[in-house]
């Protein structure tokens, strides 16, 4: 299969974990990695076509969107076409700072734009000139111990610029650079579970969880309704949700008998397995990035799975369900094992979640590695799907970003 385009966002948070920006990893149709640096043409054009056509709302929301720019598209006069209030431009580590880079950085800044300067690890003679002129400095984390970590924030804290860790994986990474003094974070530690012994599912998610099993196994809506009145938290939640816009339903809803009724099971079934995100703790009222990142997969590979078999709206199902179950372990805090059992899955199911084998277990894993930015194995995985192309999954991309973006607004 030759070279498609691709796109990928990595949500990046502040030191609340609320979500501020993505970082926006492009390949062009002629180049072998993400790097903007190695077909800067080619790129060029997935990023003309994605704002230009598409929209920047529809990529990135009301957030920032960070892009990575080699020397030759820094200079480039494309660059100023991209809305400057909402692109960070990323210079990469491997552009050589010279007098005329300075220069254009400075021109940019009056012009609006955000510079950011990404993969720093030491200080370079160079960097002295330039960053006076950053605003947001990216330090990679996995290529730093921790006395280097420590080092290099001392060395950038006299300098006007904010720190982002990236890359950060773990709960101690990301306890450690709140502690030296980072305001942003990139990477999927708040998708990974804690230590499982120690963290107790909240109750309400807990009996989220019951009711699904019970729409799972068609239960009489008289036991759902039994279910519902155990908790009247959850009533009020998924009653709030249901009658939000982005349900579409047209008349308000004021019992649960009704609400199954009008939403029918299909729906009751996706808007609780939402609803498990929705109600997780948070320190504001942002929406959950776990929840995003859960209900973007969910919708993605509901998408892919209707690309590759338009026939089998069961299956379909079946994908946005995957999507959503893959994160309950970050979630819950449950083994992904035990939380299958609960819900008494399918071996088919079961075996996409805990094995990323089938069907679904493919199409899951070509999700993960799209938001890794992994584009090599996300062609490779195309290979067992030639209904799907590079350019679907784009649209897929930015259609399942605009669905969740209509379900933070009718939830705030």
């Amino acid at each position: 299969m030759s070279p498609q385009n691709f796109i990928a966002r990595q949500p990046i948070l502040d030191r609340d974990q609320n979500l501020v920006a993505y970082e926006l990893l492009f390949r062009g149709g002629n180049t072998e990695t993400a790097g903007v640096i190695n077909d800067m043409h080619a790129t060029a054009h997935v990023i003309t076509s994605v704002f230009g056509e598409m929209g920047v709302q529809a990529v990135i929301g009301k957030n920032l969107g960070f892009v990575n720019v080699s020397g030759e598209m820094l200079l480039a006069d494309m660059i100023e076409l991209l809305p400057a209030k909402q692109i960070v431009l990323e210079i990469l580590e491997t552009v050589v700072i010279d007098q005329q880079i300075i220069e254009r950085c400075s021109a940019l800044k009056k012009l609006g734009f955000t510079i950011a300067l990404d993969d720093f690890v030491m200080m370079r003679d160079e960097y002295h000139a330039l960053l006076p002129l950053i605003d947001v400095v990216k330090v990679d984390v996995m290529l730093l111990d921790q006395p280097g970590l420590i080092n290099a924030a001392q060395k950038l804290r006299k300098y006007p610029a904010k720190l982002l860790a990236e890359k950060v994986d773990s709960q101690e990474q990301f306890n450690l650079c709140m502690q030296l003094g980072f305001h942003y974070f990139q990477g999927y530690f708040f998708a990974k579970p804690t230590v499982l012994s120690s963290k107790r599912a909240d109750p309400s998610q807990l009996a989220l969880l019951k009711l699904l099993g019970l729409v799972l196994d068609d239960a009489a809506t008289t036991e759902l309704e039994t279910a519902f009145k155990q908790d009247p938290k959850l009533t009020y939640n998924l009653l709030r949700l249901v009658n939000s816009v982005a349900c579409g339903v047209n008349k308000n809803i004021n019992s649960m008998s009704q609400a199954i009724m009008v939403l029918g099971r299909r729906q009751l079934q996706r808007w609780l397995q939402l609803l498990m995100f929705a109600l997780e703790q948070r320190p504001s009222s942002s929406p959950s990035p776990l929840m995003q990142l859960a209900a973007t997969r969910g919708k993605l590979m509901e998408t892919l799975s209707h690309l590759n078999d338009n026939k089998n709206s069961g299956h379909q199902d079946q994908a946005f369900m995957i999507g959503i179950f893959s994160l309950l372990e970050a979630l819950l805090g449950l083994p992904t094992k035990d939380i299958v059992e609960q819900l008494r899955l399918s071996d088919e199911l079961r075996a996409a979640l805990l094995e990323r084998t089938g069907t679904l277990g493919l199409l899951l894993t070509l999700c993960e590695e799209l938001e890794k930015g992994d584009f090599n194995a996300v062609e490779k995985i195309l290979g067992e799907f030639p209904a799907i192309t590079g350019n679907d999954i784009t649209e897929a991309q930015l259609a399942a970003a605009q669905w969740v973006d209509s379900l933070d607004e009718a939830a705030t």
